[in-house]
């Protein structure tokens, strides 16, 4: 099963990715909704504290999703192959995306 998901980043360009989702999903839609959020939250604290560097929010991201992964009760193996499972699959489904950018230049 693959999450369908366009996102338009602040500069924007246009990603339309199709996200495989792991056999355990329980809801699509609710996975949707969680990343939108993420991604306008991330967003709006760029926007009010200003500019961020790339690597700063992706190491925020990745401290999340491992204290995320230490919240599920099962044996930290478990949820460390799942994470790196889960980004690796996510990685690898931007880097298919296709990429549409606006119109530059002067008319």
């Amino acid at each position: 099963m693959k999450l369908p998901y366009r996102c338009t980043t602040a500069t924007g360009d246009t990603y339309d990715i199709e996200f495989p989702l792991h056999e355990a999903t329980e809801s699509p839609m609710r996975a949707s909704q969680i990343l939108s959020a993420v991604l306008e939250a991330i967003d709006r604290d760029i926007a009010v504290c200003g500019e961020t560097a790339n690597g700063d929010v992706l190491q925020a991201l990745a401290m999340a999703m491992a204290i995320r992964g230490g919240m599920v009760h099962a044996p930290q193996a478990v949820t460390d192959r799942l994470s790196q499972d889960l980004l690796s699959s996510a990685q690898s489904a931007m880097a298919e995306a296709g990429r549409s950018a606006p119109p530059s230049g002067h008319a």
